[in-house]
């Protein structure tokens, strides 16, 4: 598969949380990092996730936004 997102980092699923509507997914990246994403519950069924599992976080944003206090 060829995607245009040049952010593609390979992580195993740490745990996944399914609510009504939407599911978190937390991965643990290589260095020990951790990166949540909510997803829908579908996909995030659709995609087999759970604890141990391998996958890639793919992150493509047009927008960062910053704030400072």
């Amino acid at each position: 598969m060829k995607l245009s997102a040049r952010n593609q980092l390979k992580a195993k699923v740490k745990s996944v949380t399914h609510g009504a509507v939407n599911s978190e997914v937390v991965l643990e990246l290589s260095g020990g990092a951790l990166l949540v994403s909510v997803i829908t519950r579908s996909s995030a069924e659709s995609l087999g996730l759970a604890a141990g599992k391998n996958a890639i976080a793919i992150i493509k944003a047009s927008n960062v936004m910053i704030a400072t206090d």
